[in-house]
């Protein structure tokens, strides 16, 4: 039965990016499925918009890295800050505030939320453990809930007068429900004895101008050594398809792209080689040994590698607190040695297998599914 409008808590949600639009919507189908008077409005992708949330605009308005970057698109960033601090300040103002990661703008946004005396839920936090540590107490002064996705998380917020709670990984929900995983390699006609390797650039298409050539360069040099092998693209929702055939059809190498799930994908693979960021735990989930890498434009890194003071940059090794999966930082992502590590987990059965192991670890840290069912609850319990 459909509920009456006259009773729902209005909630604006903010998700700058393509991971964000990912965890929104699953936390509004859990909070739909927990029958929750809830109405989310705000900024997501297309995962939130079908999961019934209205978007005010594109989160891919946001989604910029590094510092360049960012500075290009500054008057776009401006003009939907304005958009968002209008309905906060509005006469039918919303009766929650739920901000999604992006540190830089929602933490902004928060302020003015402050302001305007609606609460807010800060869900996936800023990274304060990375850098920016200073960041805890502007978080305490803004912020009335955090839903912290990674165990060491709360410790950190002790000293601040601010709910701390660690919600699980959302993440774990995701891969759950994707359960059984479509089984791509039958999919492909690719037998059992045909190497596939995983190319994975990441969702942001500013991501693409710096890896996608070293991707493919390394592919090139593994056909080489392995002419066999077969590649998988999978395809984030907020790339474009015919930008990235393009690409591929330029490179002439045999890279499947794929509109099927990260998991999917993954699951496929043999090995993977990936960007940093979300894509690391989900390949993690389906236990495929990869290497990782990141690579920006020069002042962008040099000035992130003043900032940053943690000694792995894939979220794989900053959960396990080790060198889980091989990491290659900007000039030492170069495809020789990008190419030598993927045959490595290919051809190597005791070093793949002390990957796995490490994977396996990494799952069980991270706890049980659940965590998008414990946001809601929380957000309908703000919302009172």
């Amino acid at each position: 039965m459909h509920k009456s409008t006259k009773n729902m808590k209005r909630v604006l949600i903010v998700a700058g990016e393509s991971s964000g639009d990912l965890h929104g919507g699953n936390l509004i189908h859990a909070a739909r499925n927990q029958h929750l008077e809830l109405d989310f409005y705000g900024v997501g992708g297309s995962r939130m918009r079908d999961a019934g949330c209205q978007i005010l605009f594109p989160a891919e308005d946001l989604a910029v890295m590094g510092l360049l970057e960012v500075i290009s698109h500054l008057p776009t960033i401006r003009n939907r800050f304005k958009r968002l601090e209008q309905q906060l300040r509005a006469a039918d103002k919303p009766d929650l505030l739920l901000l999604i990661d992006y540190p830089g703008f929602n933490l902004r946004l928060a302020k003015v939320a402050r302001d305007a005396g609606v609460p807010v839920l800060y869900y996936i936090a800023p990274k304060v453990w990375a850098w920016k540590k200073g960041r805890i107490k502007t978080i305490g002064e803004r912020v009335d809930q955090l839903a912290l996705i990674f165990p060491f998380e709360p410790p950190l917020y002790a000293a601040e007068k601010l709910q701390a709670e660690y919600v699980g990984n959302p993440l774990l929900d995701e891969f759950v429900a994707e359960q059984p995983l479509k089984d791509l390699r039958t999919e492909l006609a690719i037998d059992v004895e045909t190497p596939v390797v995983g190319i994975f650039p990441g969702s942001r298409r500013s991501e693409l101008k710096y890896t996608l050539a070293t991707l493919f360069e390394t592919a090139a040099l593994i056909l080489r050594q392995k002419p066999q092998t077969r590649f998988i693209l999978p395809l984030a929702p907020s790339l474009d398809a015919a930008e990235l055939e393009s690409h591929i059809a330029t490179s002439r190498l045999p890279i499947e792209l794929s509109q099927e799930s990260i998991y999917a994908v993954a699951s496929a693979c043999d090995a993977v080689l990936c960007v940093s960021g979300t894509v690391t735990l989900q390949t993690a989930l389906c236990k495929t040994p990869m290497a990782v890498l990141y690579k920006a434009a020069q002042l962008s890194y040099l000035v992130g590698s003043l900032l940053v003071k943690i000694p792995y940059f894939s979220l794989v090794n900053i959960v396990a607190e080790r060198q889980v999966v091989r990491e290659f930082l900007q000039h030492q992502a170069n495809p020789q040695v990008l190419c030598a590590e993927i045959l490595c987990l290919l051809d190597d059965r005791d070093y793949r297998s002390q990957v796995r192991a490490g994977l396996e670890a990494v799952c069980e840290q991270l706890g049980e599914p659940g965590c998008s069912e414990r946001v809601a609850k929380l957000t309908a319990e703000m919302c009172q």
